[in-house]
């Protein structure tokens, strides 16, 4: 494991590091001295400037004697966790050095590319290196527990395939609220901004998990070709629909945070439509932030009233049925019913839950999101990871709204940092009779 950076490290530096960042990290009993210590002998640091065209050699050095038959049977994982400008570079100096063979597979963060343009730049410049089957684009939140199972809880369990359509779903929600501000990221985030950083990839993966069509099987392109179709069916947002379904927010000390006046959105909260035989007229909400109330990560699919009131005479409230799905704080789902209150005389109806958390269902530690997206890269399963043309519908949907917005000069509502985002956002849902599930 070759740790590559700027950094004025040696072997032993960066090893006291990873260590460190172990201890702070990872509970004291998940920590087997054993493990820990087979990991920190594997691993070495390299300083190395990847802008600089001469650099690598110190690379080929490390790796051009490899295990094995030889280099063509030895799997490489290339990590790049740079800007995206520095892909295609960074790939072309590997192939220079001799280091890409068929074995190989190269990762890269989000976001790829600003907008769809230069995402194509970056996927040309990576694909004239590797192959599409060998490059995996990570969104983290695909790895999550929860996500995961989302797919299996649709697709492996009938009695919800009858109700997952627009005839018994009243909408969707799906929120991914955040406690911190821009932290050490500031550059980054005043260039990128909420709807680029959160929702062009982790939102709206998760919401063609809610809304693509079983594949033939959960694996691979099968799945990656069903979210493919709902990106290409959601209703662009042009003109006026930006104005009217789009809320643009920035919590009130930013601008303190970054150093200076900012008119870049750390908050985003929007409507959208899934336009397909099963999902038509259904509006699917997303909203994200950053230095907001509560940190969380949910899915919420709300189904309509029943069409007929059958207890005239009860007391308490009906609540739509819902199904919530957590990817945190505490992974888990959650079905909420309206159960009869226990005890003699009328019907008193009360909202009831069925609850699955996983740390409770499952005595055993659930892998980090990382964890099981790098396992599944080294073993070669693509199902979790983005392919370029999901990459570019993505981009080709969100697009026009930051064209609309820099058209019309938008700038960001206010919001004060620990509430739940500007008030436009309540009154986004609100329009139409709806809140959003706090």
């Amino acid at each position: 494991i070759i740790g590559v950076s700027r950094h004025d490290l040696d072997h032993d530096g960066y090893r006291d590091l990873v260590t460190q960042a172990l201890f702070e990290h990872i509970p004291d009993d998940q920590l087997e001295a054993g493990a820990l210590h087979r990991l920190v002998s594997r691993l070495h640091h390299l300083r190395l400037d990847a802008t600089d065209p001469e650099g690598g050699d110190g690379l080929h050095s490390l790796l051009k004697d490899t295990p094995g038959d030889g280099a063509e049977e030895t799997i490489r994982v290339y990590y790049l966790a740079v800007g995206s400008d520095l892909f295609g570079p960074v790939c072309e100096r590997l192939d220079d050095l001799g280091l890409v063979t068929p074995q190989c597979r190269v990762v890269l963060e989000k976001p790829i590319g600003s907008d769809l343009a230069s995402s194509r730049v970056v996927n040309d410049a990576v694909g004239r290196v590797f192959e599409e089957a060998q490059v995996y684009r990570i969104d983290h939140y695909l790895g999550k527990e929860s996500v995961q199972n989302l797919l299996v809880t649709r697709f492996a369990n009938i009695f919800l395939e009858p109700i997952w359509n627009s005839r018994w779903v009243d909408h969707v929600q799906i929120t991914v609220a955040e406690t911190l501000g821009v932290a050490g990221r500031g550059d980054y985030y005043d260039q990128a901004g909420a709807l680029r950083d959160m929702v062009q990839n982790h939102l709206l993966q998760m919401l063609c998990l809610v809304a693509m069509e079983p594949p033939t099987y959960v694996g691979g392109d099968p799945v990656r070709d069903e979210k493919l179709k709902v990106l290409r069916a959601l209703t662009p947002l042009t003109g006026a629909d930006v104005d009217r379904f789009t809320v643009r927010g920035q919590y009130t000390t930013y601008g303190e945070e970054i150093g200076g006046p900012s008119t870049t959105e750390t908050f985003v909260a929007l409507r959208a439509e899934v336009q397909n035989w099963r999902w038509a007229g259904v509006p699917f909400y997303l909203r994200t932030g950053k230095r907001l109330a509560t940190k969380e990560s949910t899915i919420e699919v709300v189904f309509k009233e029943p069409p007929h009131a059958m207890f005239p005479h009860s007391e308490g409230v009906t609540t739509p049925n819902r199904l919530t799905i957590r990817m945190q704080p505490d992974e888990g789902m959650q079905l909420h019913l309206t159960a009869k209150h226990p005890g003699p005389g009328g019907i008193r109806l009360h909202p009831a839950s069925l609850d699955l958390s996983y740390d409770h269902a499952f005595d055993e530690r659930s892998p980090d999101a990382y964890e099981r997206l790098l396992l599944d890269v080294m073993r070669g399963i693509p199902t979790l990871f983005m392919r370029r043309d999901e990459v570019e519908a993505a981009w080709a949907w969100v697009e026009p709204i930051l064209d609309q917005w820099d058209r019309a000069g938008v700038e960001p509502v206010r919001y004060h940092p620990g509430t739940n985002g500007p008030a436009a956002a309540a009154t986004l849902i609100a329009r139409e009779g709806r809140t959003w599930q706090e």
